[in-house]
Formats: C-alpha cells, sequence, structure tokens
C-alpha cells in the first residue's frame, strides 16, 4: 500500500470520492460493454457498488475495533463476480443515486476521522492496519472507477 502520512485522513476518502464520482458523471453515455482490467470486468454500477462496499466493509472494521470487538468478517463477492445488476444502463438517476450514497458514505467517514486523535489514527486497537493506514488504503478505491475511466 502507497500511503503519504502526510495527507489528512478525512481527505483521502473525500477525495477518492470526489475523483469517483467526476468520473461516474461520464458514465450515463456508457455503451454496454464491460471495460477488462486484471482479469476482471467493470461497469458503472459494478465500480459505484464496489467504491461503496468498500467504505462500508472497512467502516465496520473501524467501529468495531473502537468498541472493542472482532470486526465481523466481509463476505462480499467482491470484484470476482459481475452481476445482472452490475450489467444495466447507468443513467442519470443511477448517478444522483450514487453521489448521494457516496457523499454520505465519506462524510461519515470524514465525521469519524476528524473525530479521532492523532494518537488514535497511529496507534489503533486491534489487530491490522492503524486508522489513518486505513483512511490512506480507502483512496485506492479510485482503481474501480479508473477502470472504466472518463468515458466523455
Amino acid at each position: 500500500m502507497t500511503t503519504n502520512p502526510s495527507e489528512a485522513p478525512a481527505r483521502a476518502v473525500t477525495g477518492m470520492v470526489e475523483h469517483v464520482l467526476a468520473l461516474a458523471a461520464t458514465w450515463t453515455t456508457w455503451d454496454g460493454t464491460p471495460a477488462h482490467v486484471d482479469d476482471r470486468a467493470y461497469t458503472p454500477h459494478k465500480a459505484i457498488r464496489r467504491v461503496a462496499d468498500h467504505l462500508v466493509d472497512h467502516l465496520a472494521e473501524l467501529e468495531a475495533r473502537l468498541a472493542g470487538a472482532v470486526p465481523q468478517p466481509d463476505h462480499w463477492h467482491a470484484s470476482a463476480t459481475t452481476t445482472e445488476a452490475d450489467l444495466a444502463p447507468f443513467t442519470q438517476e443511477d448517478l444522483e443515486e450514487a453521489r448521494s450514497r457516496l457523499t454520505r458514505l465519506a462524510r461519515i467517514w470524514a465525521n469519524r476521522l476528524d473525530a479521532l486523535t492523532e494518537d488514535q489514527l497511529d496507534r489503533s486497537p486491534g489487530e491490522g492496519w492503524t486508522f489513518r493506514e486505513l483512511a490512506l488504503h480507502l483512496k485506492e478505491s479510485t482503481y474501480y472507477a479508473d477502470a472504466l475511466g472518463d468515458l466523455s
């Protein structure tokens, strides 16, 4: 994982979502052909699903660890599976839904991260990455949107 430790964790997450949504704004013209990258197929709906799933998965991890609980393992099919829903046209309404969903998830992350002290960010309880590292890892979720790129 490549991280920039000086980057504000909340900004890493909100910036990632801004990047994804900027690309998603060009996907309403998608022709229905999945993009094939690294032995996986990507579509607009799949990219949005994967970004949202990644945000939810690691948020559940962060919250469990803060509560002193063991994080529940996820059971996502991840990017290995392309569903029928992933293949649907990506409409303006879908874009509006994605904007609402991802912006709100990023805001939840930013609020939580901004409430943590520097020590909590860097000496996070439980097993796994620190919370700062988790936030910087989430920035890599741009991968899913970048797989499709700008379709304008």
